[in-house]
C-alpha cells in the first residue's frame, strides 16, 4: 500500500457523511465519492443533493453519481480510478461482483448493526422494533450476497428506553465513523482478521413501509411503544380520531395488565398525556400531530380540543 492510497467512498444519506469526514480528519481524501442521483425534495420538488454529496462539494471532491453501477460504462469510469479501497456506507446501489472485484483491497461496509442480526435495509429501526436492548455497528468485507459478508470490526451501544429510530441513528453514524477511524490503518495495511458470519443466525430488517405506521389498538402497549419509538422521525406512528389522521411522536406504556374497555379507548386524557387501552396495557401518548400542525406535547393538544375519555381512537 503507498503513503497516499487511492480511497473511493460510497453513501447517500445523512448516516454516511460522519464517516466521509473521518476520511478528510485522517489526512485521506478518497480520490471520488459516489452518490446516489439527486432527488425532487420539498414543496417545489426541486433537485436535492445527498448530504454526502453536499459534504464532498464542500471539500473540492469529485461526485460521481451513477444511477446504476450494472452497466459497463460505470464500471470503466470506477476502474480508471485504480481504487485501493471502496468504503460503503448506505449508499443504496446495488455493487455487483464486478464492482466488488475492482478495488485492489475489495470493498468494505459499514452496517448498522450487529452483523447476522439485522441484515437488509432498516437495521436501526427494526431492533428498536424487535425490543433488542443491544445494537452496534459492524465494518464487513463486502461480497455479493446482502450483508453476508465476513466482519472485520464491531462496535456495540445499548438501546435506552428513551430511544427512537432518530437518537440511535445519529448514535450508530457517530459509533461507525469512530470504528472507521480506529481500523483504518489496519483496513488499509490488509491487518484486520476476517471473522465469518453464522447465517443460521440472520435476521432481515425490510425497508420500512408507510402502512407498518398504523397504529393496530390491539397490540400490547409495550409493542406499541416500540413502534411509536422506531418510527420516529419516518413514517411516524399513525392512528386516527375523528376520522382524520392523529400522528403519534412519543408515548411511553404503562400497565402490563388487561384494560377493562375495548381496545383504542381514551380512559384518561389530561397534563401527563392521553392514556389508551391496547390490547395488555395502557398506551400513554405524549407528543401528537394533528393535520396541518406541528407535533405538539398531549397537553398542548387538548387545549381547545375535546377529547374525552370513552372515545375511541382507530
Amino acid at each position: 500500500m503507498t503513503s497516499m492510497p487511492r480511497l473511493v467512498f460510497a453513501g447517500t444519506p445523512d448516516f454516511a457523511v460522519p464517516a466521509l469526514q473521518v476520511l478528510l480528519e485522517a489526512g485521506y481524501p478518497p480520490v471520488a465519492v459516489y452518490t446516489q442521483p439527486d432527488r425532487p425534495a420539498g414543496r417545489g420538488r426541486q433537485l436535492r443533493p445527498s448530504p454526502v454529496k453536499a459534504c464532498a462539494l464542500a471539500h473540492a471532491l469529485p461526485v460521481y453519481q451513477p444511477v446504476t453501477l450494472r452497466d459497463a460504462q460505470a464500471q470503466e469510469a470506477l476502474a480508471a480510478l485504480q481504487p485501493d479501497l471502496m468504503i460503503v456506507v448506505a449508499y443504496g446501489l446495488l455493487l455487483p461482483q464486478e464492482v466488488l472485484d475492482t478495488p485492489r483491497r475489495g470493498c468494505v461496509n459499514i452496517h448498522a448493526s450487529l452483523l447476522p442480526r439485522w441484515r437488509g435495509a432498516a437495521p436501526i429501526q427494526r431492533a428498536v422494533l424487535a425490543g433488542d436492548r443491544e445494537t452496534g455497528v459492524c465494518l464487513m468485507q463486502m461480497e455479493a450476497g446482502l450483508d453476508t459478508g465476513p466482519v472485520l470490526a464491531r462496535a456495540a451501544t445499548p438501546i435506552h428506553a428513551e430511544d427512537t429510530g432518530g437518537t440511535l441513528h445519529d448514535r450508530l453514524a457517530a459509533l461507525g465513523a469512530g470504528l472507521l477511524a480506529e481500523n483504518l490503518q489496519a483496513l488499509l495495511a490488509g491487518a484486520l482478521q476476517p471473522e465469518p458470519q453464522d447465517g443460521s443466525l440472520a435476521t432481515y430488517a425490510p425497508k420500512l413501509e408507510k402502512a407498518e405506521a398504523r397504529i393496530d389498538w390491539q397490540q400490547p402497549a409495550d409493542v406499541l411503544r416500540r413502534q411509536v419509538a422506531a418510527f420516529n422521525p419516518w413514517p411516524v406512528a399513525e392512528a386516527r380520531w375523528q376520522g382524520k389522521p392523529l400522528r403519534v411522536w412519543r408515548a411511553e406504556s404503562l400497565a402490563a395488565g388487561p384494560a377493562e374497555v375495548p381496545p383504542g379507548t381514551v380512559v384518561a386524557a389530561g397534563k401527563t398525556g392521553i392514556d389508551v387501552a391496547t390490547g395488555a396495557g395502557v398506551l400513554r401518548l405524549l407528543e401528537l400531530q394533528p393535520p396541518g400542525k406541528r407535533p405538539m406535547a398531549a397537553a398542548d393538544f387538548l387545549r381547545g380540543r375535546q377529547l374525552e375519555p370513552g372515545e375511541r381512537l382507530g
